[in-house]
């Protein structure tokens, strides 16, 4: 894993969230991989961003070998949102939204609940498999497999 090169940092807020930048964020939660933190405009009652310490831009940068790196992030915002919220995991909404409707410009998994803390608005804005937001197992789903990533040789 590398840190985010000086451009990257100076215009990724999530990129400052996790190298300690940024005073404000409510760090929950991180290891050598991921940061997870209070989302700063909360959709319900504990609404958690968990995002890679290293930058990528958002789903369509994903590929195969990122699964395990989803896989944790879902796994750590289950636990965060259990553990330290009391959470029940059966109220919770994990996804992502998809370009063009990302609001910051690094791969980050929401994680959010109890959904009937929810209001018109956010279940809008959060709609599971609409247009500009999908589930964690949908992007998982729709990830391209290891056969896909590889291009044919001559």
């Amino acid at each position: 894993m590398t840190s985010p090169s000086k451009a990257i940092l100076e215009r990724c807020i999530f990129c400052k969230i996790v190298t300690g930048q940024d005073p404000n964020a409510s760090i929950v939660y991180e290891n050598e991989r991921i940061c997870i933190f209070k989302d700063i405009r909360p959709a319900a009652e504990h609404h958690l961003l968990a995002v890679p310490k290293y930058h990528l831009d958002d789903v369509r940068s994903l590929t195969e070998a990122e699964r395990p790196l989803l896989d944790e992030m879902r796994q750590e915002l289950g636990n965060v949102l259990k553990d330290q919220f009391q959470v029940d995991l059966a109220e919770v909404l994990f996804g992502f939204h998809v370009p063009p409707f990302t609001t910051v410009k690094h791969l980050h998994m929401h994680g959010m609940g109890p959904v009937g803390s929810m209001g018109f608005i956010s279940r809008m804005i959060f709609r599971p498999n609409s247009m500009w937001f999908k589930t964690d197992q949908t992007i998982m789903d729709q990830m391209p497999s290891v056969s896909q990533d590889k291009t044919p040789t001559q």
